[in-house]
């Protein structure tokens, strides 16, 4: 997933923006240097502030990289969104599979905040126990 699709990405159920970007891994990728920069309009997730509080964007740095693994956080709805094999899923809660959810947060338990691991909406840990 590229950072720039945080600056048009909502949560789905709320349609709170912006989301919350946990990064667990991401990779550096070439880039050609004539590519025109994308700019995002009201979110920079690169600095994770809204694009009128960046002095400087970091297009250059920013297009360099793309998020491997990690969650998308809504702080309205307290709902999680993961990000595998580069691509945010975003179901509905009806939609999503609760084991590979959970099967998510206990292999990445370490690398997220425990509002997530252990509260987090439609699945956490805690209902494990």
């Amino acid at each position: 997933m590229k950072y720039r699709l945080m600056d048009l990405l909502a949560c789905p159920m709320c349609k709170h923006f912006p989301l919350q970007l946990i990064v667990i891994s991401q990779k550096k990728i070439e880039r050609a240097t004539d590519e025109k920069k994308p700019l995002c309009e009201l979110y920079c997730a690169y600095k994770n502030s809204e694009v009128k509080n960046v002095e400087d964007p970091p297009c250059d740095e920013c297009i360099t990289y793309e998020i491997e693994e990690g969650v998308l956080y809504c702080p309205e709805c307290k709902r999680w969104y993961p990000i595998i094999d580069e691509i945010p899923r975003m179901l509905p809660d009806k939609l999503r599979k609760k084991e590979e959810d959970l099967k998510f947060l206990e292999k990445n338990k370490t690398k997220l905040p425990p509002y997530i691991v252990e509260n987090g909406i439609p699945f956490n840990l805690s209902s494990l126990k």
